[in-house]
């Protein structure tokens, strides 16, 4: 393994910097040490990640090589190990994002007095997985199990702004862009320029574009792998609010969007 100069250290033997305290117990530690050899490959960078002393560092990081929680590479690089890699699997088979979600969702719509939906892609459409509606008299046409086109919704552009643009274009030969109002998108080229202004803003909206009198703004979820899979939108009647109203709401739909992203394990 690497060896370096000591670092500082304080009066408690532990180096200066880092992410350590004193009053830190062996759990806290351990904590500290397997988080750092799942980011670090190396041991230098590992002691300075956590702010451990060096001694310290190598006790714990036996101890998780010994259960199988960190692996070494030959090169002696760290790596995860089948333990973690097994309780991680397990993990993600138990993800419900609908459980996940619902309470940011709800937080949204107090905040916004509006329809709140969460989708997830499923081929080349976005189905509903959450409708929260608000204390307005009217509801949304929308159901939980609707599944509307990815090109004419917010949550689909949100969706299809994670695509490169090989995949944009694969998927218009695919799927095709159906008008489902006057004002659908309906050529490659508009939907390249719609995607591109959801990456540069961070949010889409659907102008009457998927259900007449209906608009939206949605933002992008990410999981842990930084995949956009997921979207959130603040849906409503433009008997209600304006377009511009409408998009006014965007950085509640993103701040939203990045609260379920951080829940699911996604690590900007």
């Amino acid at each position: 393994m690497t060896t370096d100069t000591a670092p500082h250290l304080t009066d408690t033997g532990e180096p200066s910097g880092g992410r350590a305290t004193a009053g830190a117990n062996a759990s806290e530690k351990t904590l500290l040490v397997l988080e750092a050899a799942l980011t670090h490959s190396r041991f230098s960078k590992v002691v300075e990640s956590t702010g451990l002393a060096k001694a310290t560092t190598h006790r714990i990081l036996g101890t998780l090589l010994g259960h199988g929680f960190v692996a070494l590479a030959a090169d002696g690089s760290y790596l995860p190990g089948p333990k973690i890699l097994s309780l991680a699997g397990r993990a993600l088979e138990r993800i419900d994002i609908s459980a996940i979600a619902q309470p940011f969702v709800d937080d949204l719509v107090a905040k916004a007095h509006c329809t709140v939906h969460l989708g997830v892609v499923n081929g080349d459409e976005i189905v509903y997985l959450i409708r929260s509606d608000s204390d307005k008299p009217y509801r949304m046409p929308s159901r939980v199990g609707n599944a509307i086109p990815l090109h004419s919704s917010g949550i689909g552009k949100a969706v299809l702004s994670g695509y490169t643009d090989d995949s944009l274009r694969r998927f218009v030969e695919r799927a095709g862009l159906a008008p489902r109002t006057e004002h659908t998108i309906t050529t490659l080229d508009a939907l390249r320029a719609e995607v591109a202004t959801v990456r540069e803003l961070g949010y889409a909206m659907d102008r009457e574009e998927n259900v007449p009198g209906l608009v939206c703004v949605a933002a992008p979820i990410r999981d842990h792998t930084r995949t956009i899979t997921y979207g959130v939108s603040i849906s409503t009647l433009t008997l209600e609010h304006t377009i511009d109203q409408v998009e006014a709401m965007a950085p509640m739909a993103i701040e939203t969007a990045d609260k379920i992203s951080v829940a699911l394990g996604y690590n900007a």
